[in-house]
């Protein structure tokens, strides 16, 4: 067997809920203890959640279980396009845990398959984000996870700065430009919000509940928003882009909160 198959049946074995003694692992994968002390060291060293010890037992964390895959040359070209997008085009976060998931992947593929995500004639160009903006990037990826209303300062393309409370909603990237899709309470009405057009952005630790007239598939759908996005599709100037900040869009139906303009 190799190496590589023994690793992945090592992963399976742990997987199946029950403590593993090295012994009973040994057993089933036909090598000695100390093979697999070797190994779950390193599965541990590539980032595997594996917890125990010799002489008590191991086991794969429940929350964390690791599905045994394969990868095709197309799939492994993908992960490293996307890998490359993102330490290009998103926030340094994301940029460093795409670097740190691209090496746990090459630890664990095949010799045969390491150079396939090495993509040495693909590149993706662009300025990589300042570190202001790569700061409120990061910050509006945390309020829409966790569904909490942001507090902005924001300049329109006139230069005119106005404070937001926003409900943030889906974010979306143009060629490395991120904007951010929200319910803004000052003007009652979904809102795009450029995130290097954000002077100040604040969590506020306020949470709001999303509704089928409030979420992102909504924002998505509102009728303005769709006749941009076709006609941006259709054009492809990136000039047209600032057309996007701050435009108005009919404002959802039957939405279940009572918002109001709110003046700062």
């Amino acid at each position: 067997m190799k190496r590589v198959e023994r690793l992945f049946k090592l992963i399976s074995l742990m997987q199946e809920g029950n403590v593993c003694t090295s012994k009973y692992l040994s057993k089933k994968l036909g090598v000695s203890t100390r093979t697999v002390h070797r190994d779950i060291g390193d599965l541990v060293s590539s980032g595997v959640p594996i917890a125990g010890q010799s002489g008590v037992g191991f086991l794969l964390r429940g929350e964390q279980r690791l599905p045994s895959v394969n990868f095709t040359n197309d799939e492994l070209q993908a992960l490293a396009l996307g890998a490359q997008m993102a330490r290009t085009w998103a926030d340094k976060d994301l940029g460093n845990a795409s670097e740190t998931a691209m090496r746990k992947l090459e630890k664990v593929l095949p010799k045969s398959l390491k150079p396939r995500i090495h993509l040495d004639a693909i590149e993706v160009h662009g300025v990589p984000m300042s570190d202001d903006d790569s700061a409120k990037l990061k910050t509006a990826r945390a309020s829409l996870e966790a569904r909490e209303k942001l507090s902005v300062s924001y300049s329109s393309p006139d230069k005119t700065v106005s404070h937001r409370l926003i409900r943030p909603l889906m974010l979306s990237c143009w060629a490395g430009i991120w904007s951010l899709g929200a319910w803004c309470e000052l003007r009652g009405e979904f809102r795009t919000f450029r995130i290097d057009r954000m002077l100040r952005v604040e969590r506020t630790d306020e949470t709001f509940e999303q509704s089928p007239n409030c979420n992102h598939h909504a924002y998505f759908s509102c009728p303005k928003r769709r006749r941009f996005f076709r006609d941006y599709n259709q054009s492809r100037k990136h000039d047209d882009f600032n057309q996007l900040s701050g435009s108005p869009s009919p404002r959802p139906t039957d939405t279940p909160f009572a918002l109001r303009s709110e003046q700062h």
